[in-house]
């Protein structure tokens, strides 16, 4: 069988069938992520030749995005996804945990690959302390900071503000990038997952503080206490993982190695340039809380 080898987060991994690497070829952001490290995969995707999927599926998570209903389970030894579109087509994909391989057959429509992806990575890497996070990712000065909160909150409108205001800020990821706990210290690394925003980068840069963001008429910022950066933390990584208590353990272990080496912060504030240079001030160590 043919492959194509990726390196994601300091993780690798390869997608075997000549049809799904072109597929994923043709997508853009992936690209920047083949690597030519073939001997250390961490576990493998394959389409098409795939063995029967389970029978036995636990329901967990439903959910519905841009015309695909997906039903994300458990099965016994690794997990299922369902995603169908409007118009009829089906992917369908599972996980051998013990085998290290995640299994995907039906379409290879662009929108459903890409996502498929993003679980399979999410679930194989959980345990290895790197988790998909919901948020816009900014770096300055050789550290990174990133900006969570639900869709609309204005997480990209800040970090597009950083970039207008705070002299040499670049954006590492726009929605999805992967946070790591490591023997030393906490990082983030760009990802494919990138939302509407086409910024790709193998990049990797120490965590320096984590940002709630929410709407405000004024501009206010506060350092968080542990019980309430958890609180501010916990949304952002994939929820569908809440239900299953293999994936919750990963998660949690990885945000309790965040909560004690990370600041993390609540950012009230308008779509401003003063919010800007508020947040960074306060969170790159050089300024006050209020304007």
């Amino acid at each position: 069988m043919k492959y194509q080898y990726y390196k994601i987060a300091d993780i690798c991994f390869r997608i075997g069938n000549e049809e799904l690497i072109n597929a994923v070829a043709s997508m853009p952001g992936f690209n920047v992520f083949v690597t030519t490290e073939k001997k250390e995969h961490r576990f493998e995707v394959i389409y098409g030749d795939v063995p029967e999927e389970p029978v036995e599926i636990s329901r967990q998570y439903d959910f519905m995005s841009d015309g695909v209903a997906s039903r994300f389970s458990s099965v016994p030894g690794g997990y299922h996804l369902m995603m169908k579109h409007d118009d009829g087509s089906e992917l369908i994909l599972w996980t051998s945990q013990e085998e290290r391989k995640v299994y995907i057959k039906g379409s290879l429509a662009p929108q459903m690959v890409r996502f498929a992806l993003w679980i399979a990575y999410g679930t194989m890497c959980v345990g290895e302390n790197r988790i998909p996070i919901h948020g816009s990712c900014i770096v300055n000065a050789g550290r990174a900071y990133i900006f969570l909160g639900e869709s609309g909150t204005g997480k990209s409108t800040h970090t597009r503000l950083w970039r207008e205001n705070i002299e040499g800020s670049h954006l590492l990821n726009d929605d999805s990038p992967i946070i790591s706990a490591e023997p030393d210290g906490v990082f983030i690394y760009g990802s494919p997952w990138s939302g509407k925003t086409p910024c790709y980068h193998q990049k990797k840069y120490p965590l320096s503080a984590c940002v709630r963001l929410s709407q405000a008429p004024f501009n206010h910022i506060e350092k968080l206490s542990v019980l309430k950066a958890y609180a501010a933390l916990h949304p952002s990584c994939p929820p569908e993982f809440a239900y299953d208590n293999v994936l919750y353990s990963g998660i949690s272990s990885t945000l309790d190695k965040v909560l004690s080496e990370v600041n993390i912060y609540h950012l009230q504030c308008l779509p401003d340039a003063d919010a800007a240079r508020l947040s960074f001030n306060t969170i790159s160590g050089n300024g006050s809380k209020t304007v």
